[in-house]
């Protein structure tokens, strides 16, 4: 791309919900070089709110039309899932970078058709793994780099709620393609493969249970999306399997929004042949001298958020590939859909 003689890059925001203004936005406006130009909603007076509380230029309800703005270099797709593709793909084409909220799509059909539009047209595309993005994750890439862990061959993830279930599109299929596995499972999934070193998925053997729905559990608050109307409970509440990578390495897994467990906001660990490591709280298990030593590596932690907009700014203005890219999207979208495809088919599938 080439620069702008003020040195800003002009981004514009698809889809204008609880994500762009709560990360995405916040994000953005602590970036010097940046400015917001357009925002896009199908609800045309949350875009016109939206625009007038941030100074935003441009408004549209309509994606297509959006990403024909000369004044666009680049664009937050933050929509339902059932949009990410169409809306992608269309701005790829139009000759804008892209940075798309995960899950990267609904199927590996529209994952992979939206990696080939990047690649077509040589463009940014990256995908919102945040969590990437922690200061301690980083650190412990580094270590792994540098053959702290030996050979990373074993790896857990989870996140537990015991009454989490969002109110709102996570739980229509049409809209989000699944539940907690594809919005929050997503996350801990893609963490722990990369901690694991991005091996690749080739086996998923998995279980998928829908036994709380729209529960009525008392004194306990239901996190809600800006739209609860025509509510629809089609989706999973649990899900656990395991994961089964190419070098020989696999990965056991556990998600949920409701079960009658003490809640985990969050394990990812990863067993290596020279060193373990457990995520939060950040701890190496390790031997020293011939004994066991726990490690406890001080990291002073950053804004994920803001390193995850830095990031893909810096990929625009290199053209480097971004840390979390489009065929690390779709490797993920494969383990997802094929943690859906085991559990309704029975048995363990292959990627």
């Amino acid at each position: 791309m080439a620069i702008r003689s003020d040195g800003k890059i002009r981004i514009g925001i698809i889809g204008v919900g609880n994500i762009a203004q709560n990360a995405h936005i916040p994000a953005y406006l602590r970036q010097p070089d940046v400015e917001l130009v357009a925002v896009c909603d199908i609800k045309a007076e949350r875009a016109e709110e939206v625009a007038r509380r941030y100074n935003i230029k441009h408004v549209f309800t309509d994606f297509n039309e959006m990403v024909k703005l000369a004044d666009l270099d680049a664009v937050s797709v933050c929509t339902w899932n059932n949009s990410h593709a169409a809306a992608t793909i269309a701005a790829l084409e139009a000759g804008k970078h892209v940075l798309c909220e995960k899950p990267m799509a609904m199927n590996v059909a529209e994952a992979e058709a939206m990696r080939d539009a990047a690649r077509r047209t040589g463009n940014v595309l990256q995908i919102g793994f945040v969590n990437r993005f922690r200061t301690e994750v980083q650190v412990a890439k580094e270590m792994a780099a540098s053959g702290k862990f030996g050979e990373i061959y074993f790896g857990k993830a989870t996140i537990l709620r015991r009454r989490g279930t969002p109110l709102g599109w996570f739980t229509d299929p049409a809209k989000s393609g699944g539940g907690p596995v594809i919005d929050i499972g997503v996350h801990i999934i893609d963490l722990t493969r990369y901690l694991m070193g991005n091996p690749e998925p080739v086996r998923v053997s998995a279980g998928v249970f829908a036994k709380f729905g729209d529960y009525k559990t008392k004194a306990v608050s239901r996190w809600k999306a800006l739209d609860t109307d025509n509510l629809v409970f089609g989706v999973e509440d649990l899900a656990g399997g395991v994961i089964h990578f190419a070098n020989g390495a696999c990965m056991i897994f556990d998600v949920s929004w409701a079960a009658n467990i003490k809640e985990v906001p969050l394990l990812s660990q990863v067993f290596g042949t020279k060193a373990g490591l457990n995520l939060d709280p950040f701890t190496i298990y390790t031997e020293d001298e011939g004994y066991l030593v726990d490690e406890t590596p001080v990291v002073e932690r950053g804004n994920m958020w803001d390193a995850q907009i830095r990031h893909f700014l810096d990929c625009i203005k290199t053209g480097r590939t971004p840390l979390a890219s489009a065929d690390d999207g779709v490797a993920v979208q494969k383990i997802l859909n094929g943690i859906y495809d085991s559990a309704r088919l029975g048995k363990e599938v292959t990627l």
